[in-house]
């Protein structure tokens, strides 16, 4: 099984209306939407996280079950639900959060439920930034290393960051204990100015876990494991927005690697170039598919031919 732990919350995305910018709210949240790419595509899926009981959790906890998507894990909250609103006047999308006092970043060590032995643990993005929920899964995450298969996709939002070194400190830390990273060379930029994408990779790589994912937007993915690595070309497709295409690229790897009895350390290691080129090629191709579509709106197995 595969449970994804951290933020479930609605994004406001832009759009055109009658000469005025609108936003149409949708059902997001990094870590959520990894939830529902991955139970999308038929693997064991669940969610860890703080979800709110208003109107917009409601809709939270809706998604996500008709998506397949297990909430056994989720905890229920009085604080509302965080609302971003996600900009998109050109380039990558921009993100506004509406963060305070709300469910998703207010989960407590008390509050996290037993999880199964066997489940494989994701982890990233703002709720790995916004306290006390960030410390909370930082120490999930410290006693889980090791004993079970963990990922990180640290899915980085400066706004959100007040101090990028001690961030990236932090950040640095979380190698150590996951056993499969997957970063954009968007994060990558921001992280490490001028450097290359491909030998951050494989300094990532020395630091701890045992396969390291880029997505690089239009000139594809990479993928660098103790076995081999593979660059491989995204598809050609119309797209509408990028919003949710690095969650369905990770929620569709998780998949791959789940279906092909993969997801555990000892597996990823073993991943030579052609099954690390079959694992981006797939994921890939939910992401471009999730592109085509406004918001994260990520395929279903039958779309994939799975």
């Amino acid at each position: 099984m595969i449970i994804a732990c951290g933020e479930a919350l609605i994004d406001f995305t832009s759009l055109r209306f009658e000469g005025h910018t609108v936003y149409r709210p949708h059902p997001g949240g990094s870590l959520m939407n990894v939830a529902v790419a991955s139970g999308r595509l038929g693997a064991p899926t669940g969610f860890l996280g703080k979800v709110s009981r208003d109107v917009f959790g409601r809709l939270l906890r809706q998604h996500m079950h008709e998506s397949r998507v297990s909430l056994e894990y989720v905890v229920e909250a009085r604080e509302p639900t965080t609302l971003a609103f996600v900009h998109l006047e050109g380039g990558d999308p921009e993100y506004s959060f509406y963060a305070g006092g709300t469910a998703d970043r207010s989960l407590v060590i008390e509050e996290l439920p037993a999880l199964p032995k066997e489940a494989a643990l994701h982890f990233g993005s703002i709720s790995l930034v916004l306290e006390p929920t960030a410390s909370t899964l930082e120490y999930l995450m410290q006693q889980e290393s090791r004993h079970r298969f963990l990922s990180l996709d640290p899915n980085v939002r400066p706004g959100l960051i007040p101090d990028r070194s001690a961030y990236l400190e932090r950040l640095e830390g979380w190698l150590g204990l996951v056993d499969l990273v997957k970063v954009s060379q968007a994060d990558l930029e921001w992280l490490y100015p001028g450097e290359s994408p491909k030998s951050l990779a494989q300094e990532w790589l020395g630091r701890g876990p045992a396969l390291v994912l880029v997505t690089l937007g239009s000139a594809g993915s990479l993928a660098l494991s103790t076995g081999g690595s593979a660059l491989v070309p995204v598809p050609k497709v119309k797209v509408a927005d990028t919003v949710g295409a690095g969650d369905a690229f990770m929620g569709a790897a998780l998949a791959w690697l789940h279906k092909r009895g993969r997801l555990s350390r000892s597996g990823v290691e073993g991943l030579e170039e052609g099954e690390l080129q079959q694992l981006l090629a797939f994921a890939n191709q939910v992401a471009a598919i999730n592109c085509t579509r406004a918001g994260a709106d990520p395929p279903w197995a039958q779309e994939v031919g799975w």
